[in-house]
């Protein structure tokens, strides 16, 4: 689902901002905090605009709600999951769709504490794993963010957005432009036919470009 899921700045090495996977894309050079739920396909991350913009004609922009709206919104759409948890708390995936719900919403926290609940019935779901570490990367967390994401990885070797977050976290989270560069050329060397591969070669080329100084 995803990813990302409003933007910080590149020189902003130390922000947690989310972003609304629907809503805004990675701009090369602006903006270098776009992570994918690992549940979701990386899609073109070209502008923040729709990402068929050239195809299709301009969309009216949609009126912006405030945090608040936002909140409320999610607690709308969780309260009838909670009540089918209280009656069956094992139910997984109940769990991550509620963890998702949360995570979508910009409310972090909870979606760290969903994604635990969940991970202690599947410890070895790479889609959760990656979300996990993601929504821990959003709270602030980046060495916990970055060992979800590798143990992700561990189980579910060469998974492309767990990959393409573990290059934007070492990058923005760690200052370490050449963690990225492996990352992200692991990522295109066991994803052959990944869709986005010129995009993300563009990464690519600004992470060891940034590396050189």
């Amino acid at each position: 689902m995803a990813t990302s899921k409003s933007s910080s700045s590149a020189q902003n090495w130390t922000s947690t901002q989310a972003y609304v996977i629907a809503a805004f894309c990675l701009v090369l050079g602006v903006a270098l905090g776009y992570l994918f739920r690992g549940s979701a396909s990386p899609v073109a991350a070209s502008s923040p605009a729709t990402t068929n913009a050239d195809s299709q004609p301009s969309q009216p922009r949609q009126p912006q709600i405030t945090p608040e709206q936002q909140k409320a919104m999610v607690a709308q759409a969780v309260a009838p999951l909670l009540v089918t948890l209280k009656d069956n708390p094992n139910d997984f995936d109940t769990i991550v769709k509620v963890a998702n719900l949360y995570y979508d919403g910009q409310q972090y926290p909870d979606a760290v504490a969903f994604y635990q609940r969940a991970l202690q019935i599947q410890p070895r779901n790479a889609d959760v794993l990656t979300d996990f570490g993601t929504s821990l990367w959003y709270t602030g967390d980046v060495d916990k963010a970055i060992t979800q994401f590798q143990t992700a990885l561990k189980y579910e070797p060469g998974r492309a957005s767990t990959l393409f977050n573990l290059g934007i976290v070492r990058w923005q989270g760690k200052m370490d432009p050449k963690g990225a560069v492996a990352a992200w050329e692991e990522l295109l060397q066991k994803n052959p036919n990944y869709p986005d591969k010129e995009k993300l070669q563009e990464f690519i080329d600004r992470a060891k470009q940034h590396a050189k100084g």
